[in-house]
């Protein structure tokens, strides 16, 4: 077992010990499985299933629309005669139309998918808050519960030594008033040491009661917790499958709406214009497109690379490494820390008063690393596009060990696809409930949040 495995288990077995926390068994078991308001988000959600059910999500993703499109000799043929033109002409126009259509229904719904995966974690993760809060409260009365246990036996035991024998009603009945007066004052103290057990006693007891009670809630609360917590990731499932159909649709529209286009005007034209001509003009446009986005695409490593290099202002360069293959994620200066802060709102809503991670900012487009080696298991919207994380990354880095990235501005992963540490994944950007271009980090331990600065700085990283 390597030392980061062994750091792991550790954070395990104390949860287990605490029972703060869920079990190692129960929590491995629970991790194997493989422009609105936040409220009103919620409200799509069963459009949102109606929507993925029709769009053939439910049982896997649809790769591709079934579209039977025309070959550029169909259209030739269709040329020659007016009534096989027009329905040509009117097959291409339901075509282009679907296209268009399938795009919007497929990212309206998963938006709706999106966004409900988001509440449904923040409220995971605020039932692991209650579980651990009331189990500390159960923790503290049965501490108080000891402590009064302890003051009633030392009370006994003062009073045994205060007249626990016949000696003093001996001393009594000799008649000596001396005598008579002392043990008058010490059946007076033992009396007042009688009355203060009973209290100390009584508060033993209520503090005994308490932490039942609490730790019969808190036991409540972990059920509802690891409820929570499976619900979370099947809505996270949900979402990533809705925004797969949406990218599939996309990408179907982006490599056929040009041809259809071209196709349409060859029909409708009446000029000599050969067909021949019009696909020469859609592979002339095609490849200039490619030729742009790889061009951008060299540009884009080029000022990762560069950002990489000159980027150590305020807490060290993205992807300088630490020890155990874990690297810091961004570059810049830590603009918001882990735990309670004070709400921020705009028009687009507040933030949360507990932050789950941590900020850093090194302006818009700035890339974003794998803060180490893993698999991306989601890569989507997390909420929507004002709320939320926005654009968001999760990578899972095995041993129940996962990292989170949001707010970016575009994805540069897929779903399913192995990242190296260091590896640029994305970009700083504005998305989601942010007030300025930055990326929002976080760490999971089986699923739970815990705090990334102590996190990374256990590994010899500072964010």
């Amino acid at each position: 077992m390597n030392v980061e495995q062994s750091a792991v288990d550790a954070a395990l077995e104390a949860g287990d010990s605490c029972g703060c926390a869920p079990s190692i068994a129960e929590r491995r078991t629970l991790w194997g499985k493989g422009a609105l308001t936040r409220r009103n988000a919620l409200g799509l959600g069963a459009i949102g299933v109606v929507a993925i059910s029709a769009f053939g999500i439910g049982s896997g993703i649809n790769a591709a629309y079934a579209a039977d499109y025309p070959s550029w000799d169909d259209v030739q043929r269709a040329k020659k005669n007016e009534a096989s033109k027009a329905a040509e002409v009117s097959r291409i126009k339901g075509l282009i139309q679907s296209l268009a259509q399938r795009v919007t229904e497929t990212q309206a719904a998963a938006e709706a998918a999106a966004a409900e995966y988001y509440e449904a974690q923040q409220e995971y993760f605020a039932a692991i808050a209650t579980a651990e809060s009331l189990q500390a409260q159960a923790d503290e009365q049965a501490l108080l519960a000891d402590d009064s246990a302890r003051k009633a036996g030392q009370v006994a035991t003062q009073l045994y030594r205060n007249g626990g024998d016949d000696t003093a009603l001996e001393l009594f009945f000799a008649g000596s008033a001396t005598n008579a007066d002392d043990l008058l004052s010490r059946l007076g103290t033992m009396d007042k040491l009688l009355e203060y057990n009973q209290s100390v006693y009584d508060d033993a007891v209520a503090a005994r009661n308490s932490a039942q009670a609490l730790s019969d809630q808190a036991v409540v609360a972990r059920d509802e917790r690891d409820r929570l917590q499976k619900v979370a990731e099947e809505k996270m499932v949900a979402a990533q499958e809705a925004a797969q159909a949406a990218q599939a649709a996309l990408d179907e529209q982006s490599a056929n709406l040009e041809t259809l286009k071209a196709q349409l005007e060859a029909l409708q034209s009446n000029t000599s214009k050969t067909v021949a001509e019009y696909q020469e003009g859609v592979r002339v446009r095609k490849a200039e497109e490619a030729r742009r986005r790889a061009a951008a695409a060299a540009a884009a490593a080029k000022a990762a690379e560069e950002a990489a290099k000159n980027n150590g202002g305020g807490g060290g360069g993205g992807g300088s490494a630490g020890s155990g293959g874990w690297v810091r994620p961004h570059g810049g200066y830590r603009s918001s820390g882990y735990g309670p802060r004070s709400q921020q709102c705009n028009n687009n809503g507040c933030s949360s008063s507990w932050h789950y991670g941590v900020d850093l900012a090194n302006g818009c487009g700035a890339p974003i690393y794998a803060a180490h080696s893993g698999t991306v298991d989601y890569a989507g919207l997390n909420g929507g596009w004002t709320w939320g994380y926005g654009n968001y990354i999760r990578i899972q880095h095995g041993g129940g060990v996962g990292t989170g990235y949001g707010h970016l501005s575009s994805i540069a992963v897929r779903y399913g696809q192995r990242v190296n540490a260091g590896q640029v994944i994305g970009y700083s950007g504005n998305t989601g409930g942010s007030f300025g271009c930055h990326l929002h980090f976080e760490v999971y331990i089986n699923g739970g949040y815990t705090n990334p600065i102590n996190f990374m700085a256990a590994r010899g990283i500072s964010v």
